[in-house]
């Protein structure tokens, strides 16, 4: 299902970005070409994977120190689980934060009202 998403957003301007994470309970053993190759064949991943990151504590990598900076979770800037989300517009400002569990077809008019598009 993600992949469709992101496949009928593409043409407007939506582009995904994951960045492979192992600060919580160990959920992303191996090394950072292993996570995408998981990545790809489990779920079908056709957006860029980028290298194993640390979202929280002094390693944070400075991507992450800029999207908590600039929108706070629900107990605070602390990343708390995998698959939180954020939505940056094309300026690179961050416009929302959604928790792990909020799906991709959940934010849908976010992001058509973040490119323009007609909700």
């Amino acid at each position: 299902m993600l992949r469709l998403y992101a496949f009928y957003f593409l043409t407007e301007g939506l582009e995904i970005l994951a960045f492979p994470c192992n600060q919580f309970l160990k959920q992303e053993p191996g090394n950072s070409e292993e996570a995408e190759q998981f990545a790809c064949t489990r779920y079908k991943a056709e957006y860029p994977i980028f290298h194993k990151v640390r979202v929280n504590g002094p390693t944070t990598e400075p991507v992450y120190k800029f999207l908590k900076s600039n929108k706070s979770g629900f107990l605070g800037s602390r990343i708390k689980w995998n698959f939180t989300k954020f939505l940056v517009d094309k300026d690179g400002h961050v416009l929302a934060r959604y928790s792990p569990t909020t799906t991709p077809l959940a934010i849908e008019g976010n992001i058509k009202k973040a490119l323009g598009v007609e909700a």
